[in-house]
């Protein structure tokens, strides 16, 4: 889509069930680890989505095999001895989670991605591969890893505080490395630590050891990655705008097969939207979410869910009391400043909000429509329309950027709000 795309308004309460895509985190995950596995495995309910094709498509060049051609996608491990040419497009897990994999290559494997990946930092994870013995020429898009068969591995020490995906990088491909890897953060404290959880856990479901029992240290034992099938759960983070329109319409929007124990990150939105003056329950289809007509004002520290940031920042500019977001300066770093970005964006529509170095400060004000920009971030588009439902004439650019995770989002969301 070109034209800016009319956001819907929700004219009364929405009550809808909703069946989401797969996580993009777990589904990035399982095809690595399945990419450098003892055997063939299957990642059932695969997220088909931008990033996540990207992923198949890069590992397949690096020399495994992935078979995306049905809603389980079969990953068949191959020799890594080819050169290759990897498009990262916006994909963070691509542009990071896929050189140390093609350190252990046996060819000359090159990075890029679309524009703006160029400016998102990747720095840390490429030293660290230089570290352990990996021939890395250059410092950011573009750059190639020049593999010998090989990475001796052994400990490295990155600063981590702009993303959990430079100690998940070094983890995922750490187990075939000749001594292991031990991994050490020293900055700022890491965002985003469910995720390097989740790639913890994934990693000893694969037989793989982990010892991560000291404070901002991991260790990956060197050693065969067991071949295993995945079942992806549903993108807990991609529910933040479905949820928040029970919110913002003062409805019930259920989400099916919302797991009980989980460690993505997008599952604090049942004590976030709670505090926020919402209903949430489980029950037997999934989690409920129900409005009570009324959007309180927050005070939260959002360090470990940054991700959920824009959704959260849409919902407090539509409540009724001030809100504060805290501890998501790192989000400066992702597909665009998205502070700055939810700054301009929401202030543009009427609102009123200061930025600070880590967060954001939200004061009730009267919104009125216009054009909401997404610099190609899908979660910034997940905020513009969350306004759309509150606020009439919102127009939201670029909404097709969606796609990275969620196909056809736009067609999905309308017919929530269908009249």
């Amino acid at each position: 889509m070109t034209e800016p795309w009319p956001a819907p308004r929700a004219r009364r309460p929405v009550d809808a069930v909703v069946t989401l895509p797969g996580s993009k985190s777990l589904t990035n995950r399982a095809l690595v680890l399945a990419a450098i596995a003892d055997g063939p495995s299957v990642v059932r309910r695969a997220l088909r989505s931008r990033d996540s094709t990207l992923m198949a498509t890069a590992l397949t060049a690096l020399g495994s095999h992935v078979d995306t051609s049905s809603e389980d996608w079969v990953v068949t491990p191959g020799a890594f001895d080819r050169d290759a040419s990897i498009d990262c497009g916006l994909a963070g897990t691509v542009m990071r989670f896929v050189p140390p994999v093609a350190g252990l290559s046996s060819g000359a494997v090159s990075f890029d991605g679309d524009p703006h990946m160029r400016t998102r930092p990747i720095g840390e994870v490429l030293g660290a591969l230089r570290a352990l013995g990996v021939d890395v020429a250059g410092d950011a898009l573009p750059f190639t890893v020049h593999g010998s068969g090989s990475v001796r591995g052994g400990t490295v020490v990155v600063d981590a505080s702009a993303s959990s995906q430079f100690v998940s990088a070094l983890l995922l491909a750490g187990a075939r490395y000749e001594q292991g890897v031990d991994v050490r953060h020293d900055g700022k404290p890491v965002p985003s630590l469910p995720h390097i959880d989740m790639t913890v856990a994934m990693l000893r479901q694969h037989g793989v050891e982990v010892d991560g029992s000291d404070a901002d240290r991991w260790r990956v034992a060197p050693g065969p990655v067991r071949a295993v099938d995945h079942l992806i759960e549903p993108d807990l983070s991609n529910a933040a705008p479905f949820l928040a329109l029970a919110a913002v319409s003062g409805g019930t929007v259920v989400v099916r097969d919302w797991p009980r124990e989980t460690t993505q990150a997008g599952d604090a939105l049942r004590d976030i939207l709670t505090a926020m003056g919402c209903e949430v329950a489980f029950d037997r289809e999934g989690l409920r979410v129900t409005g009570s007509g009324t959007l309180l004002g927050i005070d939260v520290d959002l360090h470990d869910v940054g991700e959920l940031t824009p959704a959260i920042a849409a919902l407090c500019a539509l409540a009724e009391a001030p809100s504060h977001l805290r501890g998501v300066a790192h989000i400066r770093g992702h597909e665009t400043d998205r502070l700055a970005a939810l700054a301009t964006e929401l202030n543009g529509l009427g609102a009123d909000v200061t930025e600070h170095d880590d967060g954001l400060s939200i004061r009730p004000a009267p919104l009125h429509g216009g054009v909401f920009h997404t610099y190609a971030d899908h979660r910034m588009a997940h905020a513009g329309v969350i306004i759309g439902a509150a606020v009439e004439d919102v127009l939201v650019e670029n909404v097709a950027t969606t796609g990275k995770t969620f196909p056809d989002f736009a067609g999905f969301w309308s017919g929530l709000i269908a009249d």
